[in-house]
């Protein structure tokens, strides 16, 4: 690492009368149960390098191979441990490259900080190298525009109320992503608490959970669930985090089933309720599940009347373009943490604002199980049953298949039966990756699946994969992506090989675009008599044909080609294995590339 020194002096004597600023963010994210940080390092960071070597029993910098990958990887770490994913990075591009991976984690919910560096404020306006305050590039102004909250420390006597904001937002409801900037001279200078706000040993005096304050809007919900025929219930991804709580949960499991009341998720959302429940009808939306329709649709005499909406603010992506048969005949009812989703896309009967852990065991205890009508229970209980006695899935066959190139359903089947019974997370890409993983994989308590829609942005899956396994080494991690966001982020592997990362990739290789190139058919061409290939479209977005085997072995990857579903079998059968050794395994995945995902299914 180069230090760049012109024109400021320079000392390594640490402060005797208190912790430094560097030291006190240290501080803050050891209370947050914080152990990883990733990144780069450089010139602009350079005191929180000291800091960060001086506590280095505490915390491991995890040294990426670009900052993007970083707050992916800080992305997939917050998803499986409920922390703050923590992405530190040095002055000008070194925080424009962590952007998009920060934009991304706020879109999702996920908690994350983004710490930068700042040139020296002694040597604001003067043209300094990598200058972004007084400079060309305002990072404050462009992280602010970006994330939930963006702020500078300018000196000790802030560092305080600002990282405790910082953190504030990251970690309320819902999570978000927050930025601090360290101007390198700042990040030395000591920190003197004051009488009323010592340094705290607890999150829980600068930040708490939000609770329910609309207490007469829970019991109307309980009483038009109880009223209604024909319930349903749509979990979103911001019902994640309260569902990581057993307690709540259980609130949740004991109400549903003593009611016998449907449920399905958004895409985001998928498995946030265990898809292999009697009661979930899976995901809707995106790539969605059959079951759904059956519920909505079931004639005259069982008429859908009843929607509960909890954590969702039902965009594109959870309603696959504002469906209208989401619509009941009958009430909406919305819970959101966020005021600004109620009613933002669908008129609301009853809007009700909080947490939805907090809202989901208040409605448990407002609907005692005595309470519903033996009917009506019985009646929904045999519709469920009837609904999924069909297949979930748009095209069973294609599921089933044993050909060759592998059909990328019968690759989900054979990766969730790889997985089965393995405690296990599986992280979705962009691309057709996600609509084949959203459409054929089953979510439960042993299988995590973390899609990333509200940005989207081909590469998350394959660093953030990295964060996931580090935070949780018990589980298997396996990243499913198309070759396209592959190569974007493979980089990344060398980072895991580097840490003893036994990360899985599972790269569908198609050497097209296929999303686009598809979609590109699907909206240009006009349909023929006969149906035809599609070479034109297939061609302008072609990859060259890379050797991704080769690309991952020299990244320090044990990697292999697989044509079959028996092969891709085998193939993942040993990179769990060794996965277990630390070392990252990739499997290329030569697919039916005229197969398309489903995406275009019509209802």
């Amino acid at each position: 690492m180069v230090l760049m020194q012109t024109g400021v002096a320079m000392t390594d004597n640490a402060p005797a009368t208190g912790p430094n600023v560097g030291q006190l963010i240290l501080h803050y994210l050891k209370l947050e149960g914080v152990q990883h940080l990733f990144g780069i390092p450089g010139g602009g960071i350079m005191w929180m390098l000291d800091a960060l070597y001086k506590a280095r029993g505490d915390f491991h910098y995890v040294i990426c191979r670009q900052e993007t990958g970083a707050a992916y990887m800080a992305d997939g770490y917050a998803r499986m441990t409920g922390k703050p994913g923590v992405v530190l990075v040095t002055t000008g591009p070194g925080a424009t490259n962590s952007l998009t991976g920060v934009v991304n984690a706020d879109a999702a919910g996920s908690p994350l900080l983004l710490l930068t560096g700042e040139i020296a404020e002694a040597l604001f306006g003067s043209g300094y190298l990598q200058e972004g305050v007084n400079g060309k590039l305002d990072v404050n102004a462009v992280l602010r525009g970006a994330c939930a909250s963006s702020a500078m420390i300018t000196s000790g006597a802030n560092a305080q109320t600002l990282i405790e904001a910082a953190l504030r937002t990251a970690m309320g409801t819902p999570r978000r992503a927050a930025h601090l900037s360290l101007p390198w001279d700042v990040t030395l200078q000591v920190v003197a608490p004051s009488a009323t706000r010592p340094i705290p040993a607890t999150p829980a005096v600068y930040r708490a959970r939000p609770a329910v304050a609309d207490i007469a809007g829970v019991q109307s919900a309980a009483t038009l669930l109880l009223e209604a025929q024909r319930p349903l219930i749509l979990l979103g991804n911001g019902c994640r985090a309260a569902l990581r709580d057993p307690a709540t949960r259980a609130a949740l499991t004991d109400l549903v089933e003593a009611g016998q009341v449907p449920v399905m998720t958004t895409a985001n959302g998928k498995g946030v309720f265990p898809e292999d429940h009697s009661l979930s009808l899976r995901a809707f939306g995106l790539a969605d599940c059959m079951w759904p329709y059956g519920w909505f649709g079931a004639g005259t005499d069982h008429v859908y009347d009843m929607l509960l909406v909890i954590g969702s603010g039902l965009g594109e992506m959870a309603t696959d373009k504002w469906k209208p048969n989401l619509k009941p005949n009958g009430t909406i009812i919305q819970v959101d943490a966020d005021a600004r989703m109620i009613g933002r896309d669908y008129a609301i009967d009853l809007p009700i604002t909080g947490e939805a852990g907090d809202f989901i065991c208040r409605l448990s205890k407002a609907v005692p199980s005595g309470n519903w009508d033996p009917a009506k229970v019985a009646s929904r209980s045999a519709q469920v049953a009837a609904i999924k006695a069909t297949s979930p899935f748009a095209d069973p066959a294609s599921y089933l298949s044993d050909s060759a190139p592998i059909h990328p359903a019968a690759l989900c089947r054979v990766l969730q039966e790889g997985l089965v019974g393995t405690p296990s997370a599986v992280l979705l890409d962009a691309g057709n990756c996600v609509g084949w993983g959203l459409h054929y994989l089953v979510a439960g308590p042993d299988l995590e699946v973390h899609p990333s829609l509200d940005m989207g942005p081909m590469g998350f899956a394959v660093a953030a994969v990295v964060g996931a396994k580090m935070a949780a080494p018990d589980k298997v991690c396996v990243a499913l992506t198309g070759d396209g966001a592959f190569m974007m982020q493979g980089a990344e592997i060398s980072t895991a090989q580097h840490n003893g990362v036994g990360a899985i990739w599972v790269v569908l290789q198609d050497n097209d675009l296929a999303m686009v190139s598809q979609g590109m058919e699907m909206v240009t061409s006009i349909p023929p008599a006969v149906p035809v290939k599609r070479p034109s479209w297939e061609t302008m977005f072609s990859l060259g044909n890379p050797d991704l085997v080769q690309f991952a072995q020299g990244l320090g990857a044990k990697a292999c080609s697989v044509t079959t579903p028996a092969e891709m079998a085998a193939a993942l059968a040993a990179a769990v294995q060794g996965a277990l050794s630390g070392q990252p395994q990739v499997i290329v995945a030569q697919i039916d590339r005229s197969a398309e995902p489903p995406y275009y299914i019509k209802h």
